[in-house]
């Protein structure tokens, strides 16, 4: 499979973007943990994707950083106590929820690749 081809790192990618977006569209950059945990987990959803997205094939082994970065999102809210900023808190769970599904479906499709093709 040719790189840049594979829906799910440019979905990554998007994901990272609209996370680190987040502070700035809801102005809750005066919430620093809240802010700073977008900036980061976006920089590092953006990174992963666009490794990803460069490879000639799937490699397994790189989905596992999307997959763990969204997890830790999800949980972020609960870990760094910025439950109470409703809007950065529901973002972060469901950007997380969306990014972990994300890498999640890339190993379905990297297994059903690799299925299919004849040894």
């Amino acid at each position: 499979m040719r790189n840049w081809t594979r829906w799910q790192d440019v979905t990554t990618i998007l994901l990272g973007i609209v996370i680190f977006a987040t502070p700035f569209i809801f102005e809750a950059t005066a919430v620093t943990a809240a802010a700073w945990t977008a900036y980061i987990v976006g920089v590092l959803l953006v990174g992963a994707g666009l490794w990803s997205a460069t490879l000639e094939e799937p490699m397994p082994a790189i989905e596992v950083a999307p997959l763990a970065i969204g997890a830790a999102l999800f949980a972020a809210p609960w870990i760094l106590s910025y439950t109470g900023t409703t809007t950065m808190a529901w973002m972060s769970w469901i950007i997380g929820a969306l990014a972990f599904v994300n890498a999640g479906l890339e190993f379905f499709v990297i297994q059903a690749e690799q299925e299919a093709v004849p040894a």
